[in-house]
């Protein structure tokens, strides 16, 4: 680089950093990427076309990087998965891994590739990061060779990572972040053998990092927010979404408000695997969303965020998730409840047979209050009250505590609970609680073609998901989703467990 380059590079970051200072707000962008995938195969392909396929994504994603920089946005959130895809064996994927090393060494790869050569996947990422002046989020796999002395080290002598890394605006390579909750089909990785809490802090707050599935566990996604107080998770996933509580957006902007903090959620983008929906979510809501299920382009979102959101006069207040609940009388229960399953998960029903009216259904400790009133109930739509108090999970079990007002297939009550994305009943009001045994409860509301409804719900501080003014498109579920973390059963392939 010229001297005069330098100087310009200087001055640029200098002012980016000023920027930042100056306000209470940041610009954040995140990238829904359509991956270019390899070819399927079981047998490892050469280094060299290894990163040729690396190169023809990193294409795609250095030009969002250059359009968000270009509209002011301060960092950027691209995908899991966003480099190679997933189609690997354990053997397979190896070409594609590099070597990446602590953040503590402080190293710059754009200026200094040969340190740790050979690393052309970080060094472009932080050329991009650097010739851009922004903050540059990607993940990649990491390698790490090991031998016999370590009891732990795999037959092949290596351990291999699901990893995500920051690269600052000058190109540093500032944060690593191994995934800790691998999904079932990721056995090209390795669990980590400890956790990790990764955090930096910038002049637009406090960030935490995790990967896709950590999401749904206490560790890290929990003690990141609650013990160490960072004011936005960056979050890389390769979300598959499954109706009806756990689409991409309507999960990952509910966690946001359930946790009080800002969420960059980049998504990967396959129809075929129904992936898609990214967004910038806060404890207010959506600054902004994307949902597209019918085509296989990629799509920027930019937004302005509250870089301390807890500072922030607009900050919901603390919610007491049982409060109301528990200190009502019953509703009267239906006697003709009946069992529904959600995926695996039994939940309790009960149909809601009139127009307007007052429930509740209540399974294990859980007990689920609803009052409601439809403004044009379709014939040919049934909803029901659900609760749903038990382990999810066939492999990896985990405690759910769940309140839903949905809607069904169709008017087979058999039908409740599968996947359903239309509908045409809208509501003039509703308020759901439940006696939840936790403090981790995401609320959400998703109206009909997977589309969510911010600033037309609240959550009261006892606990009330409430309808502001009537739902101004049909309504598909309205669901208080809590997590119980304390009764998840031991993780049978994390590293910790082997020894139990």
């Amino acid at each position: 680089m010229l001297p005069s380059q330098t100087l310009l590079h200087t001055a640029v970051f200098a002012l980016t950093v000023l920027q930042a200072l100056a306000s209470d707000t940041f610009i954040a962008a995140v990238y829904e990427h359509a991956v270019i995938l390899p070819d399927a195969a079981d047998e490892p392909v050469s280094p060299e076309d290894a990163l040729a396929l690396m190169n023809k994504n990193m294409d795609v994603l250095e030009e969002a990087i250059k359009e968000a920089a270009q509209q002011g946005a301060h960092i950027i959130v691209t995908p899991e998965d966003g480099i190679y895809g997933w189609r690997f064996t354990r053997e397979a994927i190896y070409p594609y891994l590099e070597d990446i090393p602590d953040p503590a060494v402080n190293w710059i790869p754009c200026t200094d590739p040969t340190r740790f050569a050979p690393t052309p996947v970080q060094e472009r990422l932080s050329c991009m990061a650097r010739n851009n002046s922004i903050y540059v989020v990607a993940n990649i796999g990491d390698k790490k060779l090991c031998n016999s002395s370590d009891p732990g080290c795999p037959s092949d002598g290596r351990y291999q990572y699901n990893t995500d890394v920051v690269f600052d605006p000058e190109g540093k390579l500032l944060a690593r972040y191994h995934k800790y909750n691998l999904f079932r089909r990721e056995t090209q990785f390795n669990y980590p053998k400890e956790p990790e809490a990764i955090t930096f802090e910038t002049s637009f707050g406090k960030f935490g990092i995790f990967t896709c599935f950590d999401i749904l566990f206490r560790e890290p996604a929990v003690v990141l927010v609650s013990e160490l107080q960072v004011d936005t998770v960056l979050f890389p996933t390769a979300w598959m979404n499954v109706l009806p509580f756990l689409t991409a957006v309507e999960f990952h902007s509910a966690w946001a408000m359930g946790m009080g903090v800002n969420l960059l959620s980049a998504n990967t983008h396959n129809i075929s695997l129904a992936m898609t929906g990214s967004g910038l979510f806060t404890p207010e809501g959506p600054a902004a969303y994307h949902y597209d299920s019918g085509t296989e382009e990629g799509r920027l979102l930019l937004a302005e965020l509250s870089a301390r959101p807890r500072l922030s006069p607009t900050y919901p207040p603390t919610v007491n998730w049982s409060l109301y609940a528990t200190s009502i009388k019953k509703f009267p229960e239906e006697k003709d409840t009946f069992s529904g399953a959600v995926r695996r998960d039994i939940f309790t029903f009960s149909e809601l047979r009139r127009k307007a009216g007052n429930y509740t259904v209540c399974q294990g400790v859980l007990c689920c209050h609803l009052v409601y009133r439809m403004l044009n109930k379709s014939k040919d739509e049934v909803y029901v009250l659900g609760a749903f108090d038990g382990l999810h999970g066939s492999l990896i079990k985990y405690h759910w505590q769940i309140c839903t007002l949905l809607k069904c297939k169709s008017t087979d009550l058999s039908t409740c609970g599968q996947p359903v994305e239309t509908a045409q009943t809208k509501f003039e009001m509703f308020s759901l609680s439940g006696t939840f045994d936790t403090n981790y409860v995401f609320p959400e509301v998703l109206y009909s073609g997977v589309q969510l409804a911010p600033g037309e719900f609240k959550v009261l501080r006892d606990g009330r998901l409430k309808s502001k003014h009537g739902t101004s498109q049909p309504l598909v579920t309205a669901a208080l989703f809590g997590r119980l973390y304390e009764k998840d059963l031991p993780h049978p392939l994390q590293e910790g467990n082997f020894l139990q």
